[in-house]
């Protein structure tokens, strides 16, 4: 059945009714013309919750006036959202990112309408998801119907995510920019400590990272390898800017090889026109992107993710600031647990040694109260400050603080010394 063409955002979303879960399209894949009318439609409803990961402008629906007609349920906190979360306003899941499909395929979290960005159709009737795959796929394929805002500049990226025009219940067509994220610039610290990665990467290793200051200047600092692989949640420009100089081919790859694998771009609009059409760049879902079993088949995976704060024995939150939830759990785990079962893989968490101007070390003897353990002590290999890096992977306890201690900021270490021996009567 062909679906409702709308004149407005406004009709498009009117198919929404009291009491559904609505699932919305994330990333810079965020339909945010629809998601500001339903800011609007909302106000007549009750009861509505809306799943997503990260959006990107999207803040319409954090309006107070929407309480009590539509709640947030988020599985990766974002600007829009964190500050509902913190005030208790909206609900966090804890997931990693690979279960986020499942969920959805399993009937565990049921969708009743999927709220979508896509290209428009090609001679074949299909639209594609563009520039973020991730947990949108499944949603569309478990949700009783499917709204689409049919966007002319969204890339058509080649991979998993084509959905046929007849399989929506609405459509609106109208053109806009998708939100863009050029590349962070690197201050000194960013920069010392994506010189300490660097040093970790090898040639031919296959690479994972995220997006900021800091994998920015880690991609920055790797002009000088040859021979790397992407298999990542995340496309940025620092990326693109590697396979563009020759230095990312994806030669070595076992899986896909060749190709740059990936579940959602954000970046820039040269990055969105690179991955237009590109048959090199395939745009998974997540749960395949993010799977351990597939992620291992890769020989020499280098995965590198941040954190907030680690304690003293390798445990890393990376989803809040004690109980005030943050961001989220994301795919950090998948991606560190696949990495260590790779044949020659290896893992890193990458943070600045200090926050808040300098006055708060990262490295504390224990986490904050309340803080998500998002990678345990037992997973975790190395942790990389602008001081040092820390190898943790088969020490001790003992060696765990001294090796962390010496990459912590030099104003802190005699007090997490100190504190290490009260708590452990360890000397370090």
């Amino acid at each position: 059945m062909a679906p409702i063409i709308c004149k407005s955002a406004l009709e498009a979303v009117s198919l929404i009714q009291d009491g559904e879960t609505l699932w919305t399209h994330s990333m810079g894949a965020t339909p945010r013309l629809l998601l500001n009318a339903l800011a609007q439609h909302a106000l007549t409803k009750k009861d509505l919750t809306l799943l997503q990961l990260h959006t990107e402008c999207a803040e319409s629906l954090s309006d107070e006036k929407l309480k009590g007609h539509l709640r947030h349920r988020c599985f990766f906190g974002g600007l829009p959202t964190r500050l509902l979360l913190q005030q208790g306003d909206a609900d966090y899941v804890p997931i990693f990112l690979s279960e986020v499909p499942k969920l959805f395929r399993s009937g565990e979290q049921k969708i009743d309408t999927a709220i979508v960005q896509v290209s428009p159709p090609d001679k074949h009737g299909m639209c594609s998801l563009g520039i973020s795959v991730e947990a949108t796929l499944a949603a569309c394929q478990m949700a009783g119907k499917i709204i689409a805002h049919i966007n002319p500049q969204m890339p058509r990226t080649h991979g998993d995510g084509f959905i046929h025009y007849d399989k929506f219940a609405a459509v609106y067509e109208a053109s806009a920019p998708l939100p863009q994220h050029p590349l962070a610039a690197s201050d000194e610290t960013s920069l010392a400590i994506g010189n300490n990665v660097a040093k970790l990467v090898r040639n031919g290793d296959c690479l994972q990272m995220g997006i900021g200051a800091i994998p920015d200047a880690v991609l920055s600092c790797l002009n000088g390898h040859k021979d790397l692989g992407v298999h990542t949640e995340l496309f940025s420009d620092g990326v693109l800017n590697l396979v563009e100089s020759g230095v990312i081919n994806n030669s070595k790859k076992k899986v896909h090889p060749g190709k740059l694998v990936t579940g959602f771009a954000l970046g820039s609009q040269r990055l969105y026109d690179y991955v237009d059409d590109n048959p090199s760049v395939i745009f998974m879902d997540i749960e395949q992107v993010n799977d351990t079993s597939i992620i291992r088949k890769n020989p020499n995976v280098m995965a590198i993710n941040s954190a907030l704060q680690v304690d003293i024995s390798g445990q890393i939150c990376a989803d809040s600031l004690g109980t005030r939830i943050y961001s989220g759990v994301g795919g950090q785990m998948d991606f560190i647990r696949g990495a260590g079962l790779s044949e020659g893989g290896r893992s890193v968490i990458a943070l600045p040694s200090t926050a808040a101007g300098g006055k708060v070390s990262r490295i504390a003897t224990v986490l904050s109260p309340g803080a998500g353990v998002v990678t345990t002590r037992a997973h975790v290999h190395y942790i990389v400050t602008e001081y040092g890096i820390a190898n943790l992977r088969g020490r001790s306890l003992r060696e765990r603080a001294r090796a962390l201690i010496d990459i912590a900021h030099p104003d802190f270490r005699e007090q997490l010394c100190r504190e290490t021996f009260d708590m452990w009567g360890l000397s370090v």
